[in-house]
């Protein structure tokens, strides 16, 4: 059972993880705007604490759905950044051999069952997990991350209904950064996100989203009690996304301001306040910190490096793992 991060190795990794997505995400940046990286992407920058608090009190075996927007929980489940970036820009060694790409990435050794590029899509197939895990006796949890867009889709309170009258290990994470695309959240959802939950007599949860430490906190609780069979429940994280509604959302001030996005990113980015933190409670110097940040720097610039030179998938691959052949599954 994952246990309560409190000493200062556990937070420092607390620390390295998040600054692996934040990485991970400039350099992925990077490839589009260089045109190195087929397709669109949407940047996890801004909401890292969320993927990392969460994630850091699960064990390998629990398992996690993700969006389109999933670097951040992949990263934060233990992928590779080499594999990572394969996959984005498709190639042979990436998760899925470069099928996948952005939106779809999966990483069944460490538990993530996949990215979905469908807004609520993973909903249905995180509950199906915790049922699972429950019909099997297992003690593994679950964890469904959407973002509060994903909110207006049926199927949440479809699965959510299952998952109450059938208390099943799942715990939904709403990742609420405060706009649905180019709207803000406020236009688009009625009511309180949370109360949604309520509804069904799930406990939910608010917290602060850019704090990593009141993220694990309530995560450690929550996961060990749905272990216990107490679940599901819901969490709602309060967090923002640096950059636009994905990488060619350039021009934003027509729905949102340039202050704002400064006022988050000076006042209550996670990255920053929990260095400050790690300085204050003497876990860690100014120079360790600055060391750790050039050496993932260094990672991931190889990593990028690495999946430039790596070659393509064989175009003999270009059927398999699309679909399934059902004349030879019936043999």
């Amino acid at each position: 059972m994952a246990k309560t991060k409190t000493n200062s190795e556990d937070y420092l990794r607390m620390y390295r993880q998040m600054v692996r997505i934040r990485s991970f995400e400039d350099n992925a940046n990077q490839l589009y705007l260089s045109a190195k990286m087929p397709g669109l992407t949407h940047m996890y920058s801004g909401e890292e604490a969320v993927a990392v608090g969460i994630c850091e009190a699960l064990k390998t075996t629990d398992k996690i759905t993700s969006t389109h927007r999933g670097h951040g929980h992949c990263v934060a489940k233990g992928a590779d950044f080499k594999e990572m970036f394969c996959e984005l820009l498709g190639k042979e060694e990436g998760y899925c051999r470069g099928k996948g790409g952005s939106m779809h990435i999966a990483d069944q050794s460490n538990g993530n069952l996949g990215a979905n590029a469908i807004v609520g899509g993973s909903m249905g197939i995180a509950t199906g997990s915790a049922f699972t895990a429950k019909m099997l006796g297992r003690d593994d949890v679950t964890v469904c991350f959407f973002g509060d867009g994903a909110t207006a889709q049926g199927l949440m309170y479809e699965v959510m209904n299952m998952a109450a009258l059938w208390n099943l290990p799942v715990i939904y994470a709403c990742e609420n950064n405060g706009y649905s695309e180019y709207t803000k959240t406020e236009e688009i959802a009625a009511g309180s996100i949370t109360a949604r939950a309520e509804a069904f007599g799930i406990e939910a949860h608010q917290v602060d989203g850019q704090d990593v430490l009141a993220v694990n906190k309530l995560a450690n609780d929550l996961v060990a009690r749905a272990r216990k069979g107490e679940g599901p429940f819901f969490i709602e994280l309060m967090t923002y996304r640096y950059h636009g509604h994905h990488v060619g959302d350039i021009n934003r001030e027509y729905y949102r301001s340039k202050d704002e996005e400064k006022d988050w990113k000076d006042n209550r980015d996670p990255i920053i306040r929990f260095r400050a933190h790690l300085v204050s409670e003497g876990l860690a110097t100014e120079e360790e910190i600055d060391a750790l940040n050039a050496e993932i720097a260094k990672d991931a610039e190889e990593a990028v490096k690495y999946a430039l030179d790596a070659k393509y998938p064989d175009v003999s691959e270009v059927d398999m793992h699309v679909f399934s052949d059902i004349k030879h599954a019936l043999a």
